[in-house]
């Protein structure tokens, strides 16, 4: 079946948020007096929700506030807010999407609030996408559950086999593939190839690619 749409992830394949993301909850961290480094922090939160992994740290002993992540959240989208730039490469690929008629879809384990900080700052990208940004965490199905890719591509109104999602983190991506999707998975941000693959994944490492991996002109 052709491709009719593509789910994207937002954070690491949209804007280029991850790296910001990991300094500030390093900090955030050790102001708790927990070190971790940047490696680390990106191991454990990247493609995570903040809740779920402070839940975690609780589970573990540290003495993570229960309003912790309420605060580190508005404290990021105040960072990010300072300036957030976009994935080299993105867009292109909603230009070569544009051109053959392929509908796009953001499914994020972030916040709504988050998107609204980041994509904003880029009107070409913002116009395009904002009628269809989804958050697993308002849908309270954070990857890897499926959820969110089920329901934007539910919301574009196309099957999943007829989808194409686009994540950079072992658990969106095992989102998309759980879902029934053919899942593509960025290697250019904080995760390698062998974490992305391993759940199933095809790998890229250049967005200038997406076109021709789903088969269109770019």
């Amino acid at each position: 079946m052709s491709v009719k749409a593509v789910l994207f992830d937002c954070d690491g394949v949209i804007v280029d948020s991850e790296g910001i993301g990991v300094t500030h909850i390093a900090e955030e961290l050790a102001s708790l007096d927990l070190a971790l480094s940047h490696q680390g922090v990106a191991d454990l939160f990247v493609g995570k929700t903040l809740p779920g992994v402070a839940q975690i740290l609780r589970d573990e002993g540290h003495p993570i506030p229960e309003d912790w992540h309420r605060y580190v959240y508005d404290r990021l989208y105040a960072r990010l807010a300072e300036g957030t730039p976009l994935i080299p490469g993105i867009e292109a690929a909603l230009d070569a999407l544009d051109t053959a008629g392929i509908r796009y879809a953001v499914g994020s384990n972030g916040e709504i609030a988050k998107m609204l900080t980041t994509l904003p700052q880029h009107p070409g990208v913002w116009a395009r996408v904002k009628d269809n940004l989804f958050s697993a965490q308002a849908l309270g199905r954070p990857k890897p559950d499926p959820g969110v890719y089920l329901h934007a591509a539910e919301a574009l109104g196309v099957e999943p086999s007829a989808c194409v999602v686009v994540d950079d983190s072992p658990s969106g991506c095992k989102a998309g593939v759980t879902g029934g999707f053919r899942t593509l998975g960025f290697t250019a941000g904080l995760h390698g190839a062998e974490s992305l693959l391993d759940v199933g994944a095809e790998v890229f490492n250049d967005m200038t690619e997406l076109p021709s991996l789903i088969g269109i002109a770019s």
